[in-house]
C-alpha cells in the first residue's frame, strides 16, 4: 500500500521504540515504527564490534514495566555483552508480539507537519508516504556513527571496519596487522579483543581517556536472587539517585576529607569497578581540587599497570576525570604490555591520509591488513538532523537547532506540534541509566497524549517561551559542572562543525522527573493544547 494512516509513527525500534509500541497498543492506538535495521535492538543491533558490552550492571539495565519479564529473564554476566543484550531485546519483541507493528529495513528520510491537515507526513526511503497524528522520535542518543573526515578513507585496499556499523558476521583478525583509530569506549572494548587474535595491533590515539576496570564476572546467583526478590524497593530507590543507578553515593566533600581517606575510598571503588567510581564524594565533578585527586589516582594506576614509562605517560589523560564519559574496560591498559601491541600518538603528528597500503603519518606509510575506525558518534542530535524534519510553516529542525538543540523538557520542540523526542537533548539521557530514563520519558509522553484524547484536543505544542526558559535552565545547570569545561560528545566537541552546547540535562534524574511532574500538575504548563 502506498498510503497508510496511523495514530502514531515512531522512528526506531530500540528499547524506546519497542516500549512506545507496547504503550500505544495498551491505549488502543494504532502505531507503526520504521526501523533502518532488519530487527529490533537499536544501538545493540548496530554495535556488534568485538568486546561490545553494557557499562551499567545488567540487573539494572533492563525494563521494569512488567514484573514477569523482570523475573523470567536471566543475565549471565555482571556487564552483559552485546549479543546477550540483543537477545533480550528480541525476547521482549517476541514476548509482546511487537514486530507486527514494525517495518524493518526502512529509513525515514523526511517528516513534514501539514498545517492544514494537522498531521505529519512521513516519507521513507522506499518513496512511500505515511500520515499520522503524532510523530515520535526514538532514534537513540548514540546511533548516528561518526565517519571520520580523513583523506583517502576509501583508498585502502585492505579491510575497513567501523565500530558503529560492524558486519553481521564473525570477523577474524588472526595473522593480521591491524590498526585501531580512536581511544574512546568502543576502541577500548574492541582493542582488547582484537589483540587476542591479531599478529600486531597498533592503536592510534589523539586524546587519552580515563577508564575504570569493569571487573566483569559471571552473575552471582545469590545476588540475582536478592535483586529479583527486592526489585520494587530497589527500582524505587534507584529513582531517587542522580543517575538512576543504584550505588552507595555519598554526600561528603573530598576537599573537606583527609587525603588518605579520600584515596582509600578511591581504592575501594577502583577494586569494585564501574561507572560510579567518582560517587564517593559529591564534589568530584564540581571542584577542581577534588577532581585532581581522583585524576591523579587513576594516572598513578595507569603508570603502575603499563610497564613502558613512555607509553604509560601517553595513556595518562591531562584533562579532568569524568568530563568525558568514563570508560569501563577489561584489561585495556594491561594490553599495552603485550609485545605485539603498539600505541601511536597522533596528537602531535596527526594522520595525513589513508593510502591503499595503510596509514600515512609523519611522511611514513604504516602498512596494515585491516583498519578499525572506533571514532564514536554524532551524539544526541545526529540522528535527528539526518532526517528532513519540518514543523509549522515548513520550518526545518536543522534551522531551529542551528545554534544548538532547543527543546522543552527534552521531549518537545516549539513549532513542531504533536512531535515528541524520547531522551532527546535537554533530558538527562546519557548521564543516567538509559532504560529507566527511556521508560520515564515514554510514560510521560503517552500519558500526555492520553490526556489530550480525554480532553478532545488535537494538538499539543511547546510554547517558544517555555522552550527558551528550559534551554536557559539546562545551560545554567551545566555551567556549574566541570563537565561543561571539556570538549566531548556531550557538547559536540568530537564533531568539527557542530555547535558547542552541553546537550544533556545535568541536573540529575530525580530533579528532572520533578520538573516534568510539575508540568503535568500545572495543567501542562509550557504547552498549548488546542
Amino acid at each position: 500500500m502506498d498510503h497508510e494512516d496511523f495514530d502514531v509513527i515512531v522512528v526506531g525500534a530500540g528499547f524506546a521504540g519497542m516500549y512506545l509500541l507496547h504503550r500505544f497498543r495498551q491505549m488502543g492506538m494504532t502505531a507503526r515504527a520504521f526501523e533502518t535495521g532488519s530487527d529490533v535492538g537499536g544501538t545493540w543491533y548496530w554495535n556488534r564490534y568485538p568486546g561490545a558490552r553494557v557499562d551499567v550492571e545488567s540487573m539494572q539495565y533492563s525494563y521494569q514495566f512488567d514484573e514477569e519479564l523482570q523475573q523470567e529473564w536471566e543475565w549471565s554476566e555482571r556487564y552483559s555483552p552485546q549479543p546477550e543484550i540483543l537477545r533480550y531485546a528480541q525476547h521482549v519483541a517476541d514476548r509482546f508480539d511487537l514486530r507486527r507493528d514494525i517495518q524493518f529495513n526502512t529509513r525515514v528520510v523526511a517528516a513534514h507537519f501539514d498545517d492544514q491537515a494537522v498531521n505529519w507526513k512521513i516519507t521513507t526511503d522506499d518513496g512511500k508516504q505515511t500520515r499520522s497524528r503524532f510523530f515520535v522520535l526514538a532514534v537513540g542518543c548514540l546511533s548516528s556513527f561518526n565517519k571520520p573526515d580523513i583523506p583517502g578513507l576509501d583508498d585502502f585496499s585492505g579491510n575497513s571496519y567501523f565500530t558503529g556499523q560492524w558486519p553481521h558476521r564473525p570477523v577474524d583478525f588472526s595473522g593480521q596487522d591491524v590498526a585501531v583509530i580512536g581511544t574512546g569506549s568502543t576502541a577500548m572494548q574492541s582493542s582488547v579483543e582484537i589483540a587476542k587474535q591479531a599478529k600486531s595491533l597498533t592503536v592510534f590515539q589523539r586524546t587519552p581517556n580515563f577508564s575504570i576496570p569493569a571487573h566483569n564476572r559471571p552473575q552471582d546467583p545469590e545476588y540475582v536472587a536478592y535483586f529479583k526478590a527486592n526489585y520494587p524497593e530497589l527500582r524505587a530507590k534507584a529513582k531517587t539517585v542522580y543517575g538512576g543507578l543504584l550505588d552507595d553515593f555519598d554526600e561528603r566533600l573530598a576537599v573537606e576529607t583527609p587525603r588518605e581517606e579520600v584515596e582509600a575510598v578511591l581504592e575501594a571503588r577502583w577494586k569494585k569497578g564501574g561507572l560510579t567510581f567518582l560517587g564517593g564524594f559529591a564534589d568530584m565533578l564540581y571542584d577542581h581540587r577534588a577532581n585532581i585527586i581522583a585524576a591523579d589516582f587513576v594516572r598513578d594506576k595507569i603508570r603502575s599497570i603499563v610497564e613502558d614509562p613512555e607509553t604509560a605517560e601517553l595513556l595518562c589523560p591531562t584533562n579532568i576525570i569524568g568530563g568525558k564519559r568514563l570508560c569501563v574496560d577489561s584489561g585495556y591498559y594491561k594490553m599495552f604490555n603485550l609485545p605485539h601491541v603498539q600505541l601511536v600518538d597522533i596528537a602531535g603528528t596527526p594522520i595525513e591520509r589513508i593510502t591503499p597500503e595503510g596509514i600515512l603519518r609523519g611522511g611514513e606509510v604504516l602498512k596494515f591488513d585491516s583498519i578499525v575506525y572506533a571514532t564514536g558518534f554524532d551524539a544526541i542530535t545526529g540522528s535527528y538532523l539526518r532526517i528532513d524534519i519540518r514543523g509549522r510553516n515548513g520550518r526545518a529542525l536543522k534551522d531551529h537547532w542551528e545554534g544548538g538543540p532547543r527543546t522543552y523538557i527534552g521531549m518537545a520542540v516549539a513549532g513542531f506540534p504533536n512531535m515528541f523526542t524520547v531522551t532527546g537533548p535537554g533530558s538527562p539521557s546519557v548521564l543516567t541509566n538509559m532504560l529507566p530514563s527511556i521508560e520515564m520519558s515514554v510514560e510521560w509522553m503517552t500519558e500526555a497524549i492520553d490526556t489530550m484524547r480525554r480532553k478532545q484536543k488535537r494538538v499539543i505544542e511547546a510554547t517558544p517561551q517555555a522552550e527558551a526558559d528550559w534551554v536557559a535552565h539546562v545551560n545554567e545547570v551545566a555551567q556549574g559542572s566541570l563537565r561543561s569545561t571539556v570538549k566531548s560528545w556531550y557538547n559536540g566537541g568530537n564533531i568539527g562543525d557542530k555547535p558547542s552546547v552541553f546537550m544533556p540535562y545535568i541536573g540529575g534524574l530525580p530533579a528532572y522527573v520533578r520538573k516534568c511532574d510539575e508540568v503535568v500538575e500545572n495543567d501542562y504548563r509550557g504547552f498549548e493544547l488546542l
